[in-house]
């Protein structure tokens, strides 16, 4: 028993591997104006594979200097990712890097959050430690919620099925991470034929 359980977190904490997809639409594969090369994402903040690659994605646009284009895609069995990203482009109206560390606080905090209460609960905490009031309602005339719908209509035209789902892009094409551990040499590569 002990064995089969080891084996099991053997499993779990290892990195998984993306399935390869042929995107049909490429509109989003292009760097950012004024970028040579991005990390484009497609996310789920409660996605935990996403929250295991947010550190590796974060700390290699940081390393490398590119930008990191989010677009979020959160997957329909997980309970309160859709008002997660919707929260996230809230906090976005108030400074893109505000919205940001709201990201990388929720993915660092998904074990303690179960449902849309406890994510709730969590966004509160954040805003009044950020100095932020939340209003009563987030999204009165339902803009946030359709940008959210509108990424993942982007991800769904581009056959994306699964997260994270991430893309390193140049001026010259694209190429989709299957391994994150493969990341930093990607943009090595990416770099060397600029």
């Amino acid at each position: 028993m002990a064995l089969f359980g080891m084996g099991l977190l053997i499993a779990v904490a290892a990195p998984a591997q993306q399935d390869v997809i042929h995107p049909k639409d490429t509109s989003a594969l292009h760097p950012p104006p004024g970028a040579k090369i991005a990390i484009v994402e497609f996310a789920d903040l409660e996605c935990p594979s996403c929250g295991l690659e947010n550190p590796v994605i974060l700390q290699a646009a940081e390393k490398y200097h590119v930008p990191r284009v989010w677009h979020d895609y959160p997957l329909p069995q997980h309970v309160w990712s859709f008002q997660a990203a919707v929260n996230a482009r809230w906090f976005d109206t108030k400074s893109k890097k505000l919205g940001e560390d709201y990201r990388d606080a929720v993915f660092a905090n998904q074990a303690n959050m179960e449902s849309k209460d406890d994510l709730q609960n969590f966004t509160m905490k954040f805003a009044q430690q950020h100095g932020v009031g939340l209003p009563f309602v987030m999204d009165p005339q339902g803009k946030l919620t359709a940008e959210v719908r509108a990424d993942q209509d982007l991800g769904n035209r581009m056959g994306i099925h699964e997260t994270p789902t991430a893309f390193v892009v140049t001026e010259h094409g694209f190429k989709q991470v299957i391994d994150f551990r493969k990341l930093y040499s990607m943009l090595d590569e990416a770099e060397a034929g600029r």
